[in-house]
Parts: C-alpha cells; structure tokens; sequence
C-alpha cells in the first residue's frame, strides 16, 4: 500500500469532509479566538480550503478535474452539504464546484502597509458550505455513509490514490460507539491504499493541542483514544509536510488532532490535502 499514484485527470482522487454540525458546534472555540463560534470557524477553513483546491487545479485552459470533492454534515440529520445549485450532492468534480459557489462575499484580510503596519483589503471569498449547529452527533451514520460514497467511487477509480476522508467533530457520538464504522471505511480500498480516515477535534479550552500523535500514551480520556485509534497513518508525503511545518512526527503518526484551534484546524487541512503527486 503505496500511497504514490500519480493524481491526474484520467487518474483523479477524492476528498470528502464530515463536518459536525451538532448543536454543540454554536459554542466558541477556546481563549485567543475571541468568542468565535466553531461552526462558523470550520465553514470558514473548508471554504478557504475549496478556494484552496480550485486554485491548485487551475490551469490556462481552466480547472482540471484532479479532484472529486464531497461535504456531509451530521447533526440534525446526515445529508450532502454543500450549498447553492450543488445542493443534495455528495461528489461533484472539482470544476463544477469552481463553477458554482452559492455566493462570493466581500471580506476583508490584513496586508502589509509598506510602513511597517497593517491595513484591511477586501478580498472576494466564495462560500460553498454554510454553518450550521443543531441537534446531536450521529457520527456512526456519517462514517456509514462515508464508506458508501467511497465504495462507489473505488469502483470506478480503482488505480487512483485512494479517498481520503476528514472529520471535524467536537463531541462524542451520540448514535453508538464509531469504531466498527469507522473500520468499515477504512477497509475501502484502491489499488494504491485503503481509504484515509483523518480526525480532527475542535477544542472548547485554552490547553495546547496534541497534534499528530503516533501512541495513546498522551492522550487526556477514552474518547480521545479512541478518535487516534480510528485515524490512519499518515502517509509518508504528509509526514514529510507536517515536519517541514515544524511539527515532531514519526513513521508511527496519525492524522488525528485533539483539542485543535483554529489554527490547528487550517494546518490539518492543509496537510491533509496537499499532494505530493499532482501532475
């Protein structure tokens, strides 16, 4: 299990995020975030990160089709979430999502003034998945329907570098214990691995977090090591990302993040989804 296939048009690859979207995703981040509320601070980051992979994927002659892309949220209930006229899909091509955000807000970011200070530019920002926070944790049925959309797609992509997968939750499920789904997914594979199931949990409190760790020992409860262990390693490539950011990884990490700010939440999605074989 390589996780080296080349990622091209005729040979393209899959992300598909599981987002939270449990009541319990209204409450802030923890200090330095200035009361923000976690939902609207994950919209924000897979937004940043959709823009992120459009970008990666244009080309002179437009968006290339590496990529198919899918957003669930579980919560209220588990369905595809994106946003607009992609509304009720689980998977579109990455140049159908470039194509059709719901909307492009006017928001503004900090550059640099040339004096040594700080000045607000309005910058576009598309928006494909909106927040939402209501109702329990169905983890079970999100990992469960996770393996279905990545059972299709192997299918039809059985050379391709296999789908990874990432969940973004700040509670424990409230539909069962998630391990058996979460093994069924991971039991999905192509040619070149099995899926990539990577976890990612949002923090309420001021502690710093544990951010790929390669053993329970650190870990603070049961619900934290059972999150590592439905995670999978890291693959060779991200691992090599991760230490070029500065982060203390072994042979033995996983992509699994406990108490993340926001901060944490930005690096692992970008870890997460940066290839290391685009062509």
């Amino acid at each position: 299990m390589s996780y080296s296939a080349e990622i091209s048009r005729s040979n393209p690859s899959m992300f598909l995020f599981l987002i939270d979207q449990s009541g319990s995703m209204d409450d802030s981040f923890g200090a330095g975030e200035s009361g923000r509320k976690k939902a609207d601070g994950v919209a924000d980051a897979v937004n940043r990160l959709l823009q992120n992979l459009v970008i990666k994927c244009a080309k002179q002659e437009g968006v290339r089709d590496y990529y198919d892309v899918g957003v669930i949220g579980y919560g209220g209930k588990v369905s595809a979430a994106l946003s607009g006229t992609l509304a009720g899909r689980d998977l579109v091509p990455i140049s159908e999502l470039a194509d059709a955000p719901a909307r492009v807000e006017e928001r503004a970011r900090k550059v640099e003034d040339g004096a040594g200070g700080l000045v607000d530019e309005s910058v576009k920002f598309p928006v494909w998945f909106d927040p939402v926070a209501k109702g329990g944790t169905p983890m079970c049925e999100a990992l469960s329907k996770a393996r279905d959309i990545t059972a299709g797609w192997a299918q039809t992509h059985g050379g391709s570098f296999p789908p990874v997968v990432m969940n973004i939750t700040d509670g424990e499920s409230t539909d069962g214990d998630p391990s058996s789904a979460a093994a069924a997914l991971t039991e999905v594979q192509t040619s070149d691995g099995n899926v990539l199931l990577f976890n990612l949990h949002l923090s309420s409190s001021a502690a710093s977090p544990i951010q790929f760790p390669d053993a329970e020992t650190n870990l603070p409860d049961e619900y934290a090591k059972l999150l590592f262990r439905m995670s999978s390693h890291l693959p060779s490539h991200m691992r090599s990302i991760a230490a070029q950011e500065g982060m203390a990884v072994t042979d033995g990490s996983r992509g699994f993040v406990f108490n993340a700010d926001m901060v944490s939440v930005i690096r692992f999605l970008d870890i997460g989804t940066r290839p290391g074989n685009l062509r």
